[in-house]
């Protein structure tokens, strides 16, 4: 009786597994013996370390896309809310010891204020958010242009700023790394632990019945959009960190990736499904996908052409479930 117990375990476990995550998974593992057969350093601790550092770039962006997309809305202002956070961030380094010290948290604010309007423009004004972010995006890039004059800006980052992004200050593993986990841990407790949690299942689920109940519809939304804005620019503070300053269209490399990690993570690209471990699962997947790529030398068409597939056939197969449902 013990025996056939311990049996179907493993059988009831995968049935009630997610299976977009399992399959994320089996995909991560794919690509691992793909580049190993490429590369005979493609598994060793130092490699696979850096490329979990890397990972931790998008997936801050992509923890801050997730919560929006399951509301069923999208942020496409990522791109230059990056820029942003990159940008002044660095040019608050240049004002002095205070400035330095205040670099990091005045970047993360600048990109909640994008956030903050895009929440209002698409909780409030009632605009669609795909026109409407795409609209703070165009705005955020005018702005870093006309403050930089069209050039590559002359700050440089701040040693935080810097030591967080390359850093390793415990057992070689990347600062970087212990922000995303530290970053991902929140993000897991509020959406299973928390009212707001539930609230954004709710409001992807059906908006209409969310607000009818008594959720406050709105005020989620608008923290939603703030919280993508912030972890953007922040996403944004660490790159400037990384190579050190912050330069044009810095952010321009993160928007598909960052779409398409979250829906390969089982995340509903019309809302109201997902789990943050697919969300890391689809993180790590796109990285070792983008390192592949290089490896094998694949231009950036290439990659986009792969990312927009992604991205159409996890829409059609959602689109096809929530018909039949």
């Amino acid at each position: 009786m013990t025996m056939d117990r311990l049996m179907r375990r493993p059988r009831s476990w995968l049935k009630g597994a997610d299976k977009p995550v399992l399959a994320a998974f089996g995909c991560i593992l794919v690509l691992l013996l793909v580049g190993s057969l490429y590369s005979s350093s493609f598994l060793s601790p130092d490699y696979l370390l850096q490329q979990l550092q890397v990972a931790s770039f998008l997936g801050l962006i992509a923890t801050g896309m997730m919560l929006v997309v399951l509301l069923g809305q999208i942020d496409l202002s990522v791109p230059w809310v990056v820029t942003v956070g990159g940008m002044m961030s660095t040019a608050a380094a240049g004002w002095g010891p205070l400035g330095e010290a205040l670099a990091i948290p005045f970047g993360v604010l600048c990109g909640m204020t994008v956030g903050l309007a895009n929440g209002i423009g698409v909780a409030y004004l009632r605009v669609p958010s795909m026109i409407f972010t795409l609209g703070m995006n165009a705005v955020a890039q005018g702005l870093m242009v006309l403050r930089t004059g069209g050039f590559a800006p002359q700050d440089h980052a701040t040693a935080a700023m810097h030591g967080l992004a390359t850093g390793r200050l415990v057992f070689g593993i990347p600062n970087a790394l212990f922000v995303w986990i530290a970053v991902g841990a929140a993000t897991i407790f509020l959406l299973g632990r928390t009212t707001l949690g539930r609230a954004i299942y709710a409001i992807g689920n059906r908006e209409r019945a969310a607000y009818l109940s008594g959720l406050p519809t709105q005020r989620v939304v608008l923290l939603a959009f703030m919280a993508s804005g912030a972890l953007s620019a922040f996403a944004g503070v660490l790159l400037a960190g990384y190579s050190t300053k912050a330069y044009q269209s810095m952010g321009d490399p993160y928007l598909l990736p960052a779409v398409a990690a979250v829906v390969l993570g089982g995340t509903n690209i019309l809302g109201g499904r997902g789990s943050y471990l697919g969300t890391i699962a689809g993180v790590i997947l796109i990285t070792l996908l983008q390192s592949i790529l290089s490896v094998m030398q694949m231009p950036e068409a290439g990659r986009q052409i792969i990312y927009g597939t992604v991205i159409v056939g996890m829409l059609l197969v959602y689109g096809r479930q929530n018909r039949q449902a």
